[in-house]
Formats: structure tokens, C-alpha cells, sequence
């Protein structure tokens, strides 16, 4: 019981916290990240793609990698603020990234 609605609030936490748009998301580890993976970009599949870089994200209690990939700036002259992860007092904190 105590399992549920401790796995209850931390989905609801997370659910605000996404709602809020591209704030930070607290990460309960004091591990830092590991280092990005190398990636072969290739040619873009497209005029007006732009490549986005690879980035560690928290799942499951872990460092999880996102492969890199193209996509199209949802808008002309969109720049991509790639997401990054910052050590605070208590821990890592992952900021996503977002269309600026």
C-alpha cells in the first residue's frame, strides 16, 4: 500500500513537472551522467532538418541514452536548446531541451 502511493505521487510529480513545459527535472542521484556517446550524424534527410544531438535521461533509477536524430524545426528560424544536466546540492538536475 505504502509502495502504491508512493509510486502514485512520484508519477503525479512528474506529470506537473511536464505540464509545466521545458523546466528542469529533479533527479535524486548524486552519480553525474555518463559521457555523451559518440554519434555518426550522416546526411540530413531533408532541406530544413536539423540534427539533435544524443542525451542521457533518468529511467528507472538510471541513466538512460536517447539517440541522436533530424527533425524539423517546428517553425523558421527555430534554434534548438539542446537539454544538459547541472549539479546541484542535491543531486543532478536534467534540463530538456527546447525550440527557442
Amino acid at each position: 500500500m505504502h509502495r502504491n502511493l508512493l509510486a502514485t505521487a512520484a508519477l503525479a510529480l512528474g506529470v506537473i513537472a511536464n505540464a509545466c513545459g521545458g523546466g528542469a527535472l529533479y533527479v535524486s542521484s548524486f552519480a553525474p551522467p555518463p559521457p555523451p556517446r559518440a554519434a555518426v550524424v550522416g546526411v540530413a534527410p531533408g532541406p530544413g532538418f536539423v540534427w539533435i544531438d544524443g542525451f542521457y535521461e533518468w529511467r528507472g533509477g538510471r541513466y538512460g541514452w536517447v539517440a541522436g536524430r533530424w527533425v524539423r524545426p517546428p517553425r523558421r528560424g527555430a534554434i534548438w536548446v539542446a537539454p544538459h544536466w547541472a549539479q546541484e546540492r542535491r543531486g543532478w538536475t536534467f534540463h530538456r531541451g527546447y525550440w527557442r
